[in-house]
């Protein structure tokens, strides 16, 4: 994922959402992540692509908005884990601590995944952006327990710093049935 970014537009209409997308798609050479509605009514459009292109089609969503826009976001160089968990459920490894994100806006959850996955030698299970969550995102990750501590700690960081924080918890040995609830 190296010189890629993801850019994301978050709209309260879905109609407005169709034609940001488009606009999106035609400003640049990206690719769609996902383009769907979320919960409370609103849309939601993530791409990936190198950095300047990403940066030019949310530049153009956000004019094509028509007075919708909520939020936009252009988050370059992610870990390369960021994009391969949104939307992503993998079971995890037995034994692995598990660490939960929870953020009420999507921007700062991914930048949070982001800070977690380069702060320790964790696995990005999940990351859950808006569907169902009443609007708010969310990622899962394992590894060893002091790797899981302080990736959710600098995850936690990133989200608090932006006050968009719900929560964030370490389960060091997960019950076994615990870890089916999560994929």
């Amino acid at each position: 994922m190296n010189g890629k970014s993801i850019g994301i537009i978050e709209l309260t209409s879905v109609a407005a959402g169709f034609a940001v997308t488009d606009a999106m798609l035609k400003a640049a050479n990206v690719q769609i992540v996902l383009s769907r509605s979320i919960c409370s009514g609103k849309y939601m459009v993530a791409i990936s692509g190198a950095v300047a292109a990403v940066q030019s089609a949310v530049e153009a969503g956000a004019a094509a908005a028509n007075g919708c826009l909520i939020d936009q976001f252009v988050f370059p160089n992610p870990h390369p884990e960021v994009l391969t968990a949104i939307g992503r459920s993998q079971v995890p490894p037995a034994g692995g601590a598990l660490g939960v994100l929870e953020s009420f806006n999507v921007g700062s959850l991914l930048e949070a995944a982001d800070a977690a996955a380069k702060a320790a030698n964790v696995t990005l299970m999940e990351i859950r952006l808006a569907m169902a969550l009443g609007g708010k995102a969310f990622c899962t990750m394992t590894g060893d327990v002091a790797a899981v501590q302080a990736a959710v700690q600098a995850g936690k960081q990133v989200i608090a710093d932006r006050g968009v924080l719900v929560n964030a918890v370490v389960i060091p040995r997960p019950h076994p049935d615990a870890y089916r609830e999560v994929v």
